[in-house]
């Protein structure tokens, strides 16, 4: 039988694990919790909050930026840190919005390729999806890139999934969901979502993320805006996602929520909605 509310995942930063925002009663047992590297947390840091993510009983999901990572022995280090030490057996790889390239790993299929998620004992992985697609692929098909990071996770253990940048244009994403299957691309989609905050902060974390047609979208809906006044509830995006999800669109398995107006009101919210409420993906969670 289908759930009546597609489950989700949440991101959070080293310093909110650290600081104890997440808590071991905010979210049920075995939720992906995934941990930003934006560059401002040493590595030892981010394993370090890994670590307690995992104690707390939910699943850990670093990020891993292709281009911020300095070596081969950097990218082993923190790989070997996030699995031996912090009990790491999800990641997620993306190009990493650094300045400039810092090591020998443009992109996410370059540290693909090294080998080490097989070497490692690593049994999920996460792509980059960007729906709105991606300045920084200079120009190249966005799908076919998508698709050979797909194709490589073919050749391993583990087993991808796709996990897409955050947008207010529902279907929209349901749209490119449905575009992804239809280019051979086979696997799980993971729609990103913000969660409640106020308007003024997701137009400046929209504005930094580049989903600027996504920020259109969004700026013309003033009746919604007017209404709302100074809070964005995430319905209006998430209920065409959850619609298609129900019907099997695209192979929608759930959503992603960025947490931009806090931990705890995303997750009361997603409580509240009944996204907590059974078990996806063979995950041992309550919520996958």
């Amino acid at each position: 039988m289908t759930a009546a509310k597609v489950g989700a995942s949440i991101e959070v930063s080293a310093k909110h694990v650290h600081d104890g925002k997440l808590h071991g009663d905010m979210l049920p047992t075995g939720t992906r919790v995934y941990i930003t590297d934006v560059g401002v947390d040493p590595v030892a840091e981010l394993i370090a909050a890994a670590r307690k993510v995992t104690d707390l009983g939910y699943q850990a999901v670093p990020h891993i930026p292709a281009r911020r990572i300095e070596s081969e022995a950097a990218l082993e280090a923190r790989l070997s840190g996030m699995a031996n030490d912090a009990g790491v057996r999800d990641i997620l790889i993306i190009a990493g919005e650094a300045d400039e390239q810092m090591g020998p790993y443009s992109e996410a299929l370059a540290v693909l390729q090294t080998g080490l998620i097989d070497k490692l004992g690593i049994k999920h992985v996460a792509i980059g999806g960007h729906p709105e697609g991606n300045v920084a692929y200079g120009g190249r098909d966005v799908m076919q890139v998508l698709k050979d990071k797909i194709d490589f996770g073919l050749q391993s253990d583990a087993e991808f999934r796709i996990a897409t940048q955050f947008g207010f244009d529902g279907p929209k994403f349901v749209d490119w969901a449905r575009s992804v299957k239809q280019a051979g691309i086979d696997a799980p989609i993971h729609l990103g979502v913000a969660g409640p905050a106020k308007i003024t902060t997701l137009i400046k974390y929209a504005a930094m993320c580049g989903v600027g047609n996504s920020l259109n979208f969004f700026k013309k809906r003033t009746s919604a805006i007017a209404q709302l006044a100074t809070k964005h509830s995430p319905e209006d995006v998430v209920n065409p996602i959850e619609q298609a999800w129900r019907e099997q669109v695209g192979n929608i398995a759930q959503l992603h929520v960025f947490p931009f107006g806090g931990l705890q009101a995303s997750a009361d919210w997603l409580t509240d909605r009944g996204s907590f409420q059974f078990s996806n993906e063979g995950q041992s969670a309550v919520l996958a």
